[in-house]
């Protein structure tokens, strides 16, 4: 089992499972706590598991809530603010050796 790290504040992460080729994270946000903008060169596609988010993908914003998914293509900088505490569940390909 991976150990859970905290990241900016209100948000924890901790990895699910790992493969070269892919990795599944649990993000885990409190209301109001954000994911700063980013990119990276890993393919995400995020699941929404709880909780209530808004988005920016390269400056086009959305809201998504429970059962929601989005894909975030490779180098998009993008993040997200939490509107209700809730968790995310993220893949990266591939796999983000810099959470390990």
């Amino acid at each position: 089992m991976f150990p859970t790290v905290a990241t900016d504040p209100g948000v924890t992460r901790q990895v699910l499972a790992d493969d070269p080729a892919l990795m599944l994270v649990a993000f885990r946000f409190e209301q109001w706590a954000e994911g700063k903008l980013h990119n990276h060169v890993h393919v995400q596609s995020t699941f929404v598991q709880s909780g209530r988010f808004l988005f920016t993908i390269d400056g086009v914003e959305a809201e998504v809530g429970p059962g929601d998914s989005l894909m975030i293509p490779s180098n998009a900088v993008h993040g997200c603010r939490c509107l209700e505490a809730g968790m995310l569940v993220d893949s990266f390909a591939p796999r983000r050796d810099d959470f390990l």
